[in-house]
């Protein structure tokens, strides 16, 4: 295949792709938040069980609100606004500490 054929790019497919990716991550997210809550309870309550849990939850719901609102704004728009860095900063630090949680948990 030849770079820059004779067709132009199709400006609706890259918010799609952007999109799914935000549903993919949000998905993986939950799975992580969920997994790590029923570990963290499995062998009943402890206190440093429902910290984790409470924890878990907490990023859970602020990845959820960042990607919900990344996910509308290019549904909403033709052409969306970048992601703004306090926004990507969040996201990422919720991902990696959901992540941390999950890896905690389970060892």
């Amino acid at each position: 295949m030849s770079e820059g054929g004779g067709g132009e790019r199709d400006p609706g497919l890259q918010p799609e792709r952007t999109r799914l990716a935000w549903r993919r991550t949000t998905l993986s997210g939950t799975v992580s938040a969920v997994l790590a809550v029923k570990t963290a309870l499995h062998d009943g309550p402890s206190p440093g069980g429902l910290v984790a849990c409470a924890l878990c939850c907490a990023f859970w719901l602020t990845f959820l609100y960042a990607a919900h609102r990344r996910i509308h704004s290019l549904a909403t728009s033709s052409l969306p606004t970048p992601l703004t860095p306090r926004h990507a900063t969040a996201a990422a630090l919720c991902t990696v500490a959901l992540a941390a949680c999950g890896a905690a948990l389970v060892l």
